[in-house]
C-alpha cells in the first residue's frame, strides 16, 4: 500500500492561489462500537458547495473566538491537550480548549447531535451559535474526546486549514436537534458506515487517510500512549510526523 503521505502528495490539485496562513479548525468523528464493526458517522456535502460538493466528510469547520469562551464540561485527556500544543505558535490551553469546543459545535450546526452532559443544568451560552446548548440544557463534555490526528492544507491552496480530528464515542450524544440535514442544508444526508464501506464512497483525500489512520489505531486499542499523525507539506511533499 502507498503510504499515507504518499497519497496525500499525488492528489490532484492546484497549487495557484496567494497563499494564506492556514485557518485553525476542528472536526469530530464519532464511532459506534456497538455492531460486530465499528461504524464511523459521514456526511455527503451539498452537490452545489463549491468546496467539495457531493463527498462524503466528517462535520468540522473553523475555530471561531467565541468557541473558548463557551462554558464546557471538564477538559481533554492529558495526551491530547499535550500534543494539540506541539508544533504551533504560541500553545495555550485557551486554544486546546476552544478546538475541543468547536468540533462539538460544528457537529451539531451539521448534524444536529449534541456531543455533552445535561447534568449540570444549562451553560450560558456567549453568542447565538451556542444558544442551543443553554436552551436545551447541555454543556459540551471536552472529556468525552480524544485527539486522534492533524493535517494542514499545502500552501497557495484557495482555502487553507490547519485541522485537528477529534474522535468521541457515540454513546457522548446527549440530545438531538432535528432538521439539521437536508436539501437546503450543508450536508444533505448522514450514513453509519464501517471502515470497509467507506472505500465504496467518494471522500477527498485527507479524509480516507485520517480513515486508515483511526482504524489502525482502533486495531492497536486506542491507548492513549500511542502518538498522534500530523501532516504537512514540505518542499512539495507532504510529510507525516507524529506527535507523541
Amino acid at each position: 500500500m502507498t503510504d499515507f503521505a504518499t497519497r496525500l502528495t499525488n492528489a490532484e490539485r492546484a497549487q495557484t492561489s496567494a497563499n494564506v496562513r492556514p485557518k485553525d479548525a476542528a472536526t469530530l468523528i464519532l464511532v459506534d462500537h456497538k455492531g460486530k464493526a465499528p461504524r464511523v458517522l459521514m456526511g455527503r456535502r451539498h452537490p452545489n458547495l463549491k468546496f467539495m460538493p457531493n463527498m462524503y466528510v466528517f462535520p468540522g469547520g473553523r475555530l471561531e473566538a467565541f468557541d473558548k469562551a463557551m462554558p464546557v464540561y471538564g477538559i481533554v485527556d492529558a495526551d491530547s491537550e499535550r500534543r494539540l500544543m506541539q508544533g504551533v505558535q504560541r500553545p495555550s490551553l485557551g486554544r486546546v480548549r476552544g478546538l475541543a469546543a468547536a468540533c462539538i459545535r460544528e457537529m451539531f450546526e451539521e448534524t444536529g447531535l449534541m456531543v455533552g452532559t445535561k447534568d449540570l443544568g444549562a451553560p450560558q451560552a456567549p453568542c447565538d451559535d451556542w444558544r442551543p446548548f443553554e436552551t436545551r440544557g447541555v454543556f459540551p463534555n471536552l472529556e468525552a474526546l480524544t485527539f486522534v490526528a492533524r493535517a494542514i492544507t499545502p500552501p497557495r491552496r484557495p482555502r487553507r486549514f490547519d485541522t485537528r480530528f477529534f474522535v468521541a464515542d457515540a454513546s457522548a450524544v446527549c440530545d438531538e436537534e432535528p432538521g439539521k440535514v437536508g436539501e437546503n442544508s450543508e450536508l444533505v444526508d448522514l450514513k453509519w458506515l464501517t471502515f470497509d464501506e467507506t472505500k465504496a464512497q467518494e471522500l477527498p483525500t485527507v479524509t480516507r487517510v485520517v480513515l486508515d489512520e483511526l482504524a489502525q489505531r482502533i486495531e492497536a486499542g486506542f491507548h492513549p500512549r500511542l502518538p498522534v499523525p500530523s501532516y504537512a507539506m514540505r518542499h512539495g511533499q507532504f510529510v507525516r510526523t507524529l506527535l507523541d
